[in-house]
């Protein structure tokens, strides 16, 4: 595969770069937990035997999950300071192959590829490039490929405030680092009409799937 050139002054990929070592405390937050092990029985039983493309992997933290039941993980992430901690889990390297890249450029080299999955990506979308990163993700999928977005819901006292809405509709949430370094992080929060409006013209019965504190878009390209 050829070197993917990435943007280095790009500030969602530099805060990712600073948090690399403190991400996972995300999954730590204890009213989370029952609803993380039920979406962690569930995505296997969506991705059994498929090859999955998985989009902004991180640290790895789903990719482990999706590798319970999948043929194989393509893991995607523009950082490499999350994918070291990801390829330090100890997944089969016949199960799963680690790529830094660009979400929203998707090589061919990837290869052929019959799901997708990302966790926790579509929230820092802007909008005004939501359609055109979907389309990117399609075009890289086979006919009848199931894709599921997993993302946050907004609830008050355990998500991170958020600020008023910009013209582009986006809207922002400022982050503090262990390091005491504050970042100001693109993070949309998406209502169900929303979600399936967003792939209708793709899959006119996609289902969105809500916890208290996430949602689950599940769609077949």
């Amino acid at each position: 595969m050829k070197e993917l050139v990435l943007d280095p002054t790009d500030p969602l990929q530099a805060y990712y770069a600073a948090r690399a070592r403190e991400y996972d405390r995300v999954y730590g937050k204890p009213e989370r937990q029952p609803e993380l092990r039920a979406i962690e029985a569930w995505l296997p039983t969506v991705f059994a035997g498929r090859r999955v493309l998985e989009l902004a992997c991180g640290t790895g933290w789903w990719t482990r999950v999706l590798a319970v039941a999948a043929r194989h993980v393509t893991a995607l992430d523009a950082t490499e300071e999350t994918l070291a901690i990801a390829r330090s889990r100890g997944v089969a390297a016949d199960r799963v192959r680690f790529v830094q890249g660009d979400a929203y450029v998707l090589p061919v080299e990837l290869g052929e590829l019959d799901a997708c999955f990302a966790g926790f990506w579509w929230s820092h979308v802007p909008r005004a490039r939501l359609q055109s990163f979907l389309e990117g993700v399609h075009g890289r999928l086979r006919p009848g490929s199931p894709v599921v977005f997993l993302d946050n819901r907004y609830v008050e006292g355990s998500s991170t405030p958020i600020g008023p809405a910009d013209a582009a509709g986006d809207t922002w949430q400022l982050r503090k680092l262990a390091d005491g370094s504050e970042h100001r992080v693109l993070k949309n929060f998406p209502g169900e009409g929303e979600l399936r409006d967003a792939v209708a013209a793709v899959d006119p019965s996609a289902c969105v799937l809500l916890w208290r504190h996430y949602w689950a878009l599940m769609y077949w390209r």
